[in-house]
């Protein structure tokens, strides 16, 4: 059995490693919706080759959605990976 100061320190060792990666996608999060966007004019001027829009217009439009989904699934993976290190995961 797994004594109560032994376990709080694990807790709190675990919500350590969870706020920080948190609090990093949310950093990204808000990078990609809020900031990216502020430069919308400027980034508008480069254009994509393949495709010809302007880099602005596909950020606003649709690069900021890609980076969100991404970002979905990898915290998804890394809190899975934090969780079973602490031993917290859920069976499969």
């Amino acid at each position: 059995m797994v004594d109560s100061t032994s376990m709080k320190e694990k807790e709190e060792a675990h919500w350590a490693k969870t706020s920080r990666l948190m609090f990093t996608h949310l950093a990204v999060w808000f990078f990609f919706g809020f900031i990216i966007h502020m430069f919308v004019v400027p980034l508008n001027k480069i254009t994509i080759p393949i495709l010809g829009f302007p880099l602005g217009f596909y950020m606003a439009a649709q690069g900021s959605l890609i980076v969100f989904v991404v970002m979905l699934f990898m915290f998804a993976k890394q809190q899975d990976k934090i969780d079973r290190e602490f031993g917290f995961a859920e069976e499969d």
